[in-house]
Formats: structure tokens, sequence, C-alpha cells
């Protein structure tokens, strides 16, 4: 759940790049109609967040175990952890990665291979939805980041 920092932004082949969210990360667990909201350190944050796990709770799937941040968006659609800490603004969760669907677990699959599962499980838009990929060439994404005031950019290796 930790993201390593680089000195600079880069270009690789096989490689995406995201929007990186300036609030809580947290593992969103479900099982049947139950979800329970975890928090990087283990602590249940289900009960600060009950809109979210009632939307997780809807998702089409028995069984899900989801990798996202909690966050709140200002005016212009960038994730401010103030926002989120006063609670002024309806909380959001982007969702990084599927663990597990379905009884499957997804982590020995690729990136890509759990992208498209997430994509048939997590809306387009709304309450909970898929984090924002920025371009394919990190360069560029690094550039979209700094222009749109977003906290930085994330690489993730699609084949990992």
């Amino acid at each position: 759940m930790l993201a390593m920092l680089v000195r600079k932004p880069f270009q690789r082949a096989g490689w995406t790049f995201e929007e990186k969210y300036d609030g809580y990360r947290v593992l969103a667990y479900r099982e049947g109609p139950r979800v329970t909201l975890l928090s990087r350190n283990n602590k249940d944050r289900t009960g600060s967040y009950p809109d979210i796990a009632n939307t997780i709770a809807g998702l089409p799937a028995r069984t899900l175990l989801l990798e996202g941040e909690v966050v709140a968006f200002d005016r212009g659609r960038v994730s401010r952890f103030q926002l989120l800490q006063k609670g002024k603004v309806e909380p959001s969760y982007a969702v990084f990665d599927c663990l597990y669907l379905n009884g499957n677990v997804m982590r020995r699959q690729s990136l890509s291979v759990r992208r498209a599962a997430l994509q048939n499980v997590v809306p387009k838009q709304g309450r909970i939805f898929l984090s924002n990929r920025l371009a394919e060439d990190g360069l560029e994404a690094y550039r979209l980041a700094k222009k749109r005031g977003y906290e930085g950019i994330v690489a993730k290796e699609l084949m990992s």
C-alpha cells in the first residue's frame, strides 16, 4: 500500500500513469452484504464512511477486496485532504486495484487483468469510481498533473 518516491517523471513502455489522490488509503472488503473499510494501519473506518460502504455493498460482486483512497474534491475536481478532514464535502472512493473478486485471488494476475475486472464491477462515475488514468506517456501525465494541480502521479507497471 506504500508508493515509492522517484526523483523525476519518466516514460517507459508497459507502464500506466494515474492521478495521485490526497486522502485516506482504504481497503474495502465485501463478503456478501457485509462491507468493512480498513485503513492502512488496519483501523476499521466503516463507521466513518457509511455511504461508501453502502455503495460498495451494492456492487455486482459476492466477495470483493478493493484498494483505493477515500477523497474529497474541491470545485476543480482536485482531491484535498483538508476538505476530507473537515467533513464538509461528500467523500468519494477512488479504486486503484482489485485484490480479490468472487472467490478468486486477483493478486497473481497482472494489473491490466485486475483493472479489466474492476471495469465490470465499479461504476464509470459516482461516489465510487476507478482511479483516473492520465496518459500512457509518463512525461505527459506529469505535465497534466501539474497543470490540473494534482498532488502528483502514480506510475504502475501493467504486467505486475
